[in-house]
């Protein structure tokens, strides 16, 4: 935003209130991740925690903003809601009845958010009740037991109190989407992102106090992360237009269409779900090894351990299926090429139908290869810094493509609501000038 977009955000009373109601959702969710679940000793999990880097447990911590290392009320996040709005945009798919209700506008899309929450409950008593048996496993180093007083009054109340706490961040999250900016479920993870970047910047600095990090190496460093982010922002912006005319039609005195536009397609189709499928897939075996002590499986582990070739070709390949795969369930050229017919566009030099689809099938192969390619090198990033040249904090990956992606379409919101405020003063002033 430019200084003439803060100047008209502090004119406008209503903008002022979406955004204050917005920053003050995210202090209280920051709040709730200092609230440990009871019964627990926190140390002993702080301890756990430490060895259990490039695994599942380090994925969904990110994500918590730390409160799963803490194992706070909100220690699963919005993990439980993003799982269950995936599922149902999978089911869609195979489910007649949901494929039916996603084509029925927004009555239709309030009652697949009813089943959102629905299945919210259900997954977070799930990883709830999963969460608890696997907290009485635990011990720390020093051979402290995570839970010391085990049992299924323990396992009760922390699956209750987990999936509390996941169905108030649902709620906040809808909270900021209807009353604040931005979308909330994507603030929240943003927010709980953020909040370890100060950590990572002190402790850098601590080291070139030290002199174990080079000075010079700090600044090459630096315009390495603004290209990064820059390029990131270009990709997530870049899109293939294809052009599409509408032809002329003559209803009673009145002529619709005649007119040309575009249809966008992004490069980046899929966003940040491949990585966080491929992540937990490869992170799955390094995770099953922290609790089962079988030689192959150790072996596997660590062949699967960040930073390892293996782990990075099975990475890559990973996001490279998921971006064709969600792509292909979320994007349906038939039905595109069908809605267009419908309408009377067509592509120039294309005829419409069947060969319409099959062009736009064509064009979204090409594009989502490109993509995929730029989210797989944005992914391996981090492994190939923090491996190849010893940088002391987590820069690149999954938690980068989330927090510039949540910033622009945020930034982007705001910029929305002050043109459309502006161009409402605008009318109401031509109205008055009119009536004089």
């Amino acid at each position: 935003m430019n200084s003439g977009s803060w100047e008209g955000l502090a004119k406008i009373p209503e903008l002022r209130r979406r955004v204050g109601f917005t920053l003050f959702m995210l202090a209280v969710y920051r709040l709730g991740v200092q609230i440990p679940t009871p019964g627990i000793n926190v140390s002993a999990l702080a301890a756990f925690f430490e060895r259990t880097r490039g695994t599942l447990f380090g994925m969904f911590n990110m994500f918590s903003g730390g409160a799963l290392q803490r194992m706070s009320v909100l220690a699963l996040g919005v993990m439980p809601y993003i799982s269950a709005a995936i599922i149902l945009e999978l089911l869609t798919v195979a489910v007649p009845y949901l494929e039916q209700l996603k084509k029925e506008g927004e009555e239709g899309r309030k009652k697949i958010s009813q089943y959102t929450r629905y299945g919210t409950v259900i997954l977070s008593l799930i990883q709830g009740f999963g969460i608890a048996f696997g907290l009485e496993q635990m011990t720390a180093p020093t051979g402290v037991p995570v839970v010391a007083h085990p049992g299924w009054a323990f396992r009760l109340f922390t699956a209750l109190t987990l999936m509390t706490g996941s169905v108030f961040l649902m709620w906040v999250g809808e909270q900021i989407t209807e009353r604040g900016v931005g979308n909330g479920i994507s603030l929240i993870i943003f927010a709980g992102i953020v909040a370890r970047m100060p950590s990572a910047i002190y402790n850098t600095f601590s080291l070139v106090e030290t002199g174990e990090i080079h000075i010079a190496f700090l600044i090459l460093l630096l315009v390495l992360m603004i290209a990064v982010v820059a390029f990131i922002c270009f990709m997530e912006r870049a899109h293939r237009r294809i052009p599409i005319h509408y032809a002329r039609r003559v209803v009673g005195r009145r002529v619709y269409g005649g007119q040309s536009t575009h249809l966008p397609l992004k490069v980046n189709t899929a966003g940040v779900i491949p990585p966080i499928f491929a992540s937990s897939l490869i992170m799955f075996p390094a995770t099953i090894a922290n609790f089962v002590q079988i030689p192959w499986m150790q072996k596997i582990a660590r062949a699967l351990m960040p930073g390892s070739l293996s782990y990075e070709i099975i990475y890559v390949v990973l996001i490279i299926f998921f971006c064709y795969f969600y792509t292909a369930i979320t994007y349906n050229p038939v039905d595109m090429a069908e809605n267009l017919k419908k309408y009377g566009g067509y592509i120039p030099g294309i005829r419409p139908g069947r060969r319409t689809a099959e062009y736009i099938d064509k064009v979204l192969s090409r594009i989502i290869l490109i993509g995929a390619i730029y989210v797989a090198a944005v992914c391996v990033l981090p492994s190939i810094l923090i491996t190849k040249f010893n940088v002391p904090f987590y820069f690149g990956g999954t938690a980068l493509l989330i927090v510039v992606g949540v910033a622009m379409d945020t930034m982007g919101q705001l910029e929305s609501h002050l043109i459309t405020r502006n161009y409402e003063g605008f009318m109401r002033a031509g109205r008055l000038r009119g009536r004089r």
